[in-house]
């Protein structure tokens, strides 16, 4: 088993290798000094930019800058102008592609944003990831899943307290309440991204943060980057809120499945990430869906449609994340990209 110091999650990560054009163009510019000229590529297009590998590392790599930061590169990259026109680029097509992907919000469910996502949670049909963990999957699967799970979960909560300061009130209360827990009610040992880490290391991963970047595919870099897409931009608080609503509520049975999986294969000692998870989550469902979305709802009715995409942006992206893991695993196949191969697109 690995051992591992009590992790904090926040540490920068190492430059994995690029992908295409996108990803080579910004990896060679940040071993510069910031402000230097780069031929900033203005446009990024792709028939698929959820599945492009090159724009999901390159768009990943720039939102990173705004978290640990990457080893090696100046901070003051983080706002300079032309890089962050570059991240734009990247941004619309996958925006736009997001935006295109769910059916935008009826007029009554406009009206009752808390009883719209009950309804868009029991309507959901994704493929069954946690029963199959439940169940099925094998040992190597789990620490899959696992290597999957960090380019999120070890700075989990951090993508959504971005709203933090850009709400007010109720819904900023019940924010802070759900966050509060996130990160460990105040002790760093019970944190959602240490108790993470230590899975890893009980699974017989490597916790460091981005350890795994160089294989986690586009499909996953896509699931994390909807939330800083939306987390960065105060345009989008109220998407970035309903993408934690509905995450909130639909969290507890999976994890409860995931924590019994692991038990069926004697991994035990990973089990405490996902058993607070049973806990916490069915606390934080009424508060994220009802006074949380619900609240900023009735406080800033305009931003009733970006709550309800945000939630159907996670469901979509959560649904094509598991059929790529469960289509590769029913093919005896990695879900993973080869560690030592970049794809080129």
């Amino acid at each position: 088993m690995i051992e591992t110091s009590t992790p904090t999650g926040l540490r920068s990560l190492s430059p994995p290798p690029a992908r295409g054009p996108l990803s080579s163009t910004l990896l060679e510019a940040l071993r510069r000094e910031p402000g230097t000229a780069v031929a900033w590529p203005t446009t990024a297009t792709s028939a698929d930019p959820v599945g492009d590998e090159d724009l999901q590392l390159a768009l990943c790599l720039c939102y990173e800058l705004h978290y640990g930061g990457i080893a090696g590169v100046d901070p003051a990259w983080e706002w300079d102008p032309g890089l962050l026109g570059f991240r734009a680029a990247l941004e619309r097509p996958f925006e736009a592609a997001l935006r295109a992907g769910v059916p935008a919000a009826e007029e009554a469910e406009l009206a009752e944003v808390g009883s719209a996502l009950q309804r868009i949670v029991a309507g959901d049909d994704g493929p069954p990831l946690s029963r199959y963990v439940e169940t099925q999957a094998t040992v190597e699967q789990v620490r899959e899943l696992l290597t999957h799970r960090s380019a999120y979960q070890l700075k989990e909560a951090d993508p959504h307290s971005w709203a933090i300061p850009r709400l007010a009130g109720a819904p900023k209360a019940a924010l802070v309440e759900v966050q509060f827990d996130e990160y460990g009610g105040g002790r760093a040992d019970r944190m959602h991204a240490v108790l993470f880490a230590k899975a890893m290391a009980a699974v017989g991963l490597d916790p460091t943060y981005g350890r795994y970047l160089a294989q986690l595919p586009a499909v996953t870099l896509a699931t994390v980057n909807l939330m800083s897409l939306c987390g960065l931009h105060r345009r989008l608080r109220g998407a970035i809120v309903g993408h934690l609503a509905l995450f909130e509520m639909t969290s507890s049975i999976p994890n409860r499945r995931y924590a019994t999986g692991l038990r069926r294969l004697g991994l035990d000692a990973a089990t405490p990430f996902f058993d607070e998870h049973v806990e916490a989550d069915a606390v934080h469902e009424a508060v994220a869906a009802v006074d949380l979305a619900g609240g900023l709802a009735h406080q800033e009715p305009e931003l009733a449609g970006d709550i309800l995409w945000g939630a159907r942006a996670l469901a979509a992206l959560e649904a094509r994340w598991a059929e790529l893991l469960l289509g590769a695993w029913e093919r005896g196949e990695s879900s993973l990209l080869p560690a030592a191969v970049a794809p080129v697109t």
